[in-house]
This record gives C-alpha cells, structure tokens and sequence, in this order.
C-alpha cells in the first residue's frame, strides 16, 4: 500500500495541506482511494492537466457535480456545448462589465448587512457578513431579485454536499438532491416566463445565446450549469473573504500596513489571501487515455483531480508558501483554474472581495480575532474558516 493510499476523507477536510505538501514531495501523482480519484499536485502537472483536453477530458461522468447537479454542466463539457454555456455567462463578467456595475451593486448590500451589526461588540464573520453578501451579489448580478439570503445560503450549503461528495456518502447526497429538488421547483418558472420575455440576465442569456429567435434552450438543459454557477459564484467571493481576513488578523504587522495604504495594498491581500487557501481546491478531469504524468501512468478513463490548492502551495514557485504574506512575489495563482474552463467570474469575485473588505475594515478598523474562538477551517474541495469570530471594538 503506498502513502497515497492511506489518506480518509476526514484528514482531508481537516487540513489538506500537509499531505499535499507530501505528496509533491514523495507522490506527485498518485491515486488516492478515499475520493476514488488520482491527485495532481505540483504546479507543472496541474496545469498540463488543466490544459490539455486532448489528454485530459472535461467531460466527467463520474464527477460529483454531474452526478448531483445533473448534465450538461458548464464544467463538465468540452467543445460547442460549452462555447454555448459560457457564451450566455462569460460576456456579463468580464473585467470592463464588471468595473461597470459591481460598485452600485455589491456596496450598499455589504453596508446593509455590515448595519445589521450596529451595537455590537462581537461578530461571526462568515454568517454575519461574508456570505450573505456573496450570495445576495451572486443572485442579483444573475438575475434572480426576489430569493433571500436564508434561501440563498441554505441553497449554497445544500450544492457543496454534492459537489464534494468524492467519496459517495449517501446522506450528503440526499442533502444534494433535496436542495436541488428546490432550486427546480424556484427557478423553472422563471425561466419559462424568460424563455418568452429576455432581459438583460446571464440566467436569460444561458436560454437565447446564439441561438435563432424562437429556438432557446430549454430550461433542463440550463439548470445544471445554473446550479454550478449558484454554487461557485456564492462560495468563492464569501469564502474567499474570509480567508483574506483571517490570514491579515493572523499577520497583525501586515494588516496594519493595509490599513495605512489600503489603495495600494488590498487587492494585494486578496490576491495573497486566495492562493494561501484556495476557496475551490480542484478542476476534475477524465484521462482520455493512458497519460504519463509525474512519473506514473494514469489509465485511460481515470478521474483525476488536478490540485489547484497545492499548486498554490507549491514551494518550487513560492517561497515559504504556507505563510500568509502581502509582500510576495506575485506569480500568477492556480486558484481560478487554467485553460478553457477558467472561473468566467474571477473579476467579479475579486471585487466583491474588494468592497467586502473595504467596507468593513471602514467601519471597524481596530477589529480583532476573538481569542477565545479563534479561526477554524475546514474542507479541501471546498475550504475556508468554518466560523471568523471578531471583536469589533
């Protein structure tokens, strides 16, 4: 049995990193047991992985997201269809768009949740800020108006047991299923009464895009890639957030610096922040045939994990990667993926964070971790600090 295959789940969601760091070392390919797939782990393999649809295929039968959510998928298909998928996203979040409307949309609702925390000496960051924001801006930037935070939340909580759901654990997938049964149930109508009435929404342009007037896509073959995108879209900006902050709580020195030249520094953090803890850990792949990679041979038709997280931990690209630092070189990060399927909502995700940031540390410049609940986090598909306690006086 080799090192690789000793790895549980439960070790994983704790704290990934260290066996990453393992692994690229002893394994940097390797097949992995617990999550039935072969981890990619240094920065060179996961991005030929990520790269090479000749080798390495998008289209995933056996991957959690298509299994939960259903297909086709944004994530899980090459060539036209997802040219057409992306083509109805892509467009409202690029980089000129989203300079455009993210300030009117995403700042007052982050001043209307941070006014909820009115009085109070203490805060849960992550329920009480981060994701509601993110999920609210997610919505509203796509096209739904009338669906609440608890909604919205419990919707995105709901996803994610699928989405990491690597080692088929039934009761997460029930949790999965009923959520998805949900979502259904909600946004068919509003699709129907879009597929008769376009507006100017991604959730409209995933219907007409490209196609003759009168021919739209049908609302099933939507909902899979609209279940993707309310889990992506909600996870990476309010979790992202959090490890952000929690890595500047963490350096006190730094966060002080930012606080004094925040023009300059913040969108430094982020991106520190987003590659110290990957909000998404991995892209899913199928080997197309028998694949050499890493030394090893990965068999034709085997799933393989390419690991954004580790690769942004990887030490032959990044110094001292494990520590938190705002004054690093700045290579490019692994955590929006590479190739094709990059995250279509990485501008809109690095500003929400932005905004969630400015606006707080506006607010409550001398917050600190409480030190009786400090910082936990958790997952490896998905990872972030389950719970950021603050004191905000």
């Amino acid at each position: 049995m080799t090192w690789a295959e000793t790895i549980t789940i439960g070790e994983l969601e704790a704290d990934p990193y260290p066996f990453y760091a393992h692994l690229r070392r002893e394994q940097p390919v390797a097949h992995v047991p617990a999550a039935n797939v072969w981890f990619a782990t240094r920065w060179p393999d996961v991005e030929a992985v990520t790269k090479s649809p000749d080798l390495f295929s998008a289209e995933a039968p056996t991957s959690p997201v298509e299994i939960s959510f259903g297909r086709p998928t944004i994530l899980t298909v090459d060539g036209g269809v997802h040219r057409e998928l992306r083509g109805g996203i892509e467009p409202h979040y690029r980089p000129k768009q989203v300079q455009s409307w993210v300030e009117p949309l995403v700042r007052p609702l982050a001043e209307a949740q941070l006014a909820r925390l009115e009085g109070r000496d203490s805060a849960e960051l992550m329920a009480d800020y981060f994701e509601p924001v993110s999920v609210l801006s997610l919505a509203r930037s796509f096209g739904f108006h009338d669906v609440d935070v608890d909604t919205l939340r419990h919707w995105f909580h709901g996803l994610s047991q699928g989405a990491i759901n690597y080692e088929c654990d039934p009761a997460r997938q029930a949790i999965c299923d009923a959520v998805c049964g949900e979502i259904d149930a909600a946004l068919v109508p509003l699709l129907e009464a879009r597929l008769t009435s376009p507006d100017a929404s991604p959730l409209s342009a995933l219907l007409h895009h490209g196609r003759e007037p009168g021919n739209p896509r049908s609302p099933e073959m939507v909902l899979p890639t609209i279940k993707v995108t309310l889990l992506g879209g909600m996870q990476e900006p309010g979790h992202g957030a959090g490890s952000v902050l929690a890595g500047l709580l963490g350096e006190p020195a730094q966060f002080s610096e930012l606080l004094a030249a925040p023009e300059t520094l913040l969108a430094r953090a982020v991106e520190e922040g987003l590659r110290w803890v990957a909000p998404i850990g991995t892209q899913m792949r199928i080997a197309t045939r028998d694949v050499e990679l890493g030394g090893v041979v990965i068999p034709k038709g085997a799933p393989v994990a390419a690991i954004l997280a580790s690769a942004n931990r990887d030490e032959q690209r990044f110094a001292d990667p494990d520590r938190f630092d705002i004054h690093r070189d700045r290579p490019s990060i692994a955590t929006f993926g590479f190739g094709g399927h990059f995250c279509a909502g990485k501008w809109f995700a690095k500003a929400q964070i932005e905004i969630m940031l400015s606006v707080l540390l506006a607010r409550y410049p001398s917050l600190t971790l409480d030190p009786s609940l400090p910082p936990v986090f958790g997952g490896w598909e998905f990872r972030a600090p389950q719970h950021l306690h603050v004191l905000l006086r």
